[in-house]
């Protein structure tokens, strides 16, 4: 019998979706039949089935926003933004399809027409994050279907329902069954779905350590179209400011947003020494006052749970194995309820710590970083394997254009916070944030290929030299 899979309510512990590991051979074939009839729609007919798609995510927008706010922990009113970025995804969608992947035509009276259109690639394997189990998948599924494409999405085990309810959505637009569909599992169904030989693409959303291990396991297959996204340890450089208090609500916003369960949040707060005591009280005296609670809480709260205990505790471990490296707690990162995965978010100063771990730390964990001045600072943001998001708070025009030149990041913001990129740019980053293959708005430049063509209506060719007498 198939393994059983259990998805729990973070906030209560109550049972929120039971079901079974799904099987990836009959998945993919189905798909691979779906692909055969939905490549041969035309596009209009494709783009009239996910507008559908749209409107049926906004007939169901407060059931599906209850259920996400359910199943990961987050705040009602931040899935609410979920479940309206998941149907805003569509018309950017449709848009960047037209500009990054239109037909251009190149005519010549002698040689014809020269032209360059897209092809689908065929069956995508989309295997989506907890954190973002609806908008995310769904950054990758609607790009692939306008394309042509098929999809079979293999959520995260922690979040099954959510994934369930976008899939039925597309279904219930009248797309089939057999070109978006689902397979429930863990890493074992992940492994299979990724290197099955009747797979042609793979879109990851997830962390860098299973990324690098999609990108091992299809080092030999050139055949696959592979884009990855994946984390960030992310620096938010701020500058001496008189806007103390909007700098500091940056900072909160960048860090603890998704109880810190952002790939673009903020990891390290990196302050010059001048302006430590006058930024970082601010931080800690905002982030006492954040509201961390139940999800669907009156009132609501800023921050709801981390996805589960063992998150909790390794989040927890992770604070004190900093302190005992030599990190000064300025506010401890504390469990609520040692029965639910609530955080009190954590915040230290870490510029003592000698060799800090470059690691991302999924969760509401803040490490301040004191340096001398700006030249400093960029070096310290640098100073990661990552490169998916910074943001620089203060300064002149000149000092983010500098910012900009040298810091290495997918995406780099100014007073602005870390998080919370627009689905019309693109979207990722470089070194163990992802493989160069950006998505959001640039999600259409992986889901077709170009193909160049030579025509002439009826053939017509001459050899001009090389030929002997006749």
């Amino acid at each position: 019998m198939a393994e059983e899979l259990i998805s729990t309510e973070p906030a209560t512990g109550e049972l929120v979706w039971r079901g079974h590991a799904g099987d990836v051979d009959a998945a993919v074939a189905s798909a691979r039949s779906g692909y055969a009839r939905w490549v041969r729609e035309p596009l209009g007919r494709r783009i009239e089935l996910v507008r559908q798609f749209a409107n049926a995510v906004r007939r169901h927008e407060s059931e599906f926003a209850e259920l996400i706010a359910r199943e990961t922990g987050k705040p009602l009113w931040e899935a609410l933004t979920e479940v309206q970025s998941v149907a805003a995804k569509v018309e950017i969608s449709i848009t960047a399809y037209a500009r990054r992947t239109g037909q251009t035509r190149l005519d010549s009276a002698m040689n014809g027409t020269a032209l360059v259109r897209h092809k689908p690639h065929g069956v995508m394997a989309v295997l989506g994050p907890y954190n973002f189990p609806a908008h995310l998948p769904n950054g990758h599924i609607v790009p692939a279907l306008i394309a042509g494409n098929s999809v079979v999405l293999k959520p995260s085990e922690k979040t099954p329902a959510v994934a369930e309810f976008l899939v039925r959505c597309y279904h219930e637009a009248g797309i089939g069954a057999d070109v978006v569909q689902i397979v429930h599992g863990g890493p074992e169904q992940g492994k299979a779905l990724v290197t099955h030989a009747g797979v042609d693409g793979v879109l990851f959303t997830g962390s860098a350590r299973a990324g690098v291990a999609i990108n091992r396991a299809l080092a030999s297959d050139p055949g696959k179209i592979v884009a990855l996204e994946m984390g960030g340890n992310n620096p938010i450089v701020v500058l001496p400011t008189p806007l103390v208090e909007d700098a500091a609500t940056l900072v909160v916003q960048s860090a603890f947003t998704t109880a810190g369960q952002r790939c673009t949040a903020a990891r390290r707060l990196i302050v010059p020494d001048a302006f430590f005591d006058t930024l970082v009280p601010v931080v800690k005296e905002l982030t006492d006052r954040l509201i961390v609670g139940e999800p669907l809480a009156d009132p609501q709260p800023f921050m709801g749970p981390v996805i589960d205990n063992d998150t909790a505790d390794q989040l927890s471990e992770s604070f004190l194995t900093l302190i005992s490296r030599g990190g000064r707690p300025l506010r401890h990162m504390r469990r609520i309820d040692p029965d639910l995965p609530f955080l009190e978010p954590g915040i230290l100063d870490a510029t003592g710590i000698a060799e800090r771990p470059d690691i991302e730390l999924f969760g509401p964990l803040l490490q301040v970083i004191r340096v001398a001045d700006f030249d400093a600072a960029i070096a310290e943001a640098n100073a990661t394997r990552y490169g998916l998001s910074a943001s620089l708070v203060g300064g002149a025009p000149e000092d983010f254009e500098r910012f900009w030149t040298e810091i290495r990041a997918g995406v780099v913001n100014w007073n602005r916070p870390t998080s919370g990129a627009s689905s019309a740019a693109p979207f990722g980053g470089i070194g163990l944030s992802g493989n160069h293959r950006p998505a959001a708005f640039y999600a259409a430049d992986y889901c077709a290929y170009p193909v160049a063509s030579n025509t002439m209506e009826q053939p017509r060719a001459s050899i001009l030299l090389g030929l002997r007498q006749g």
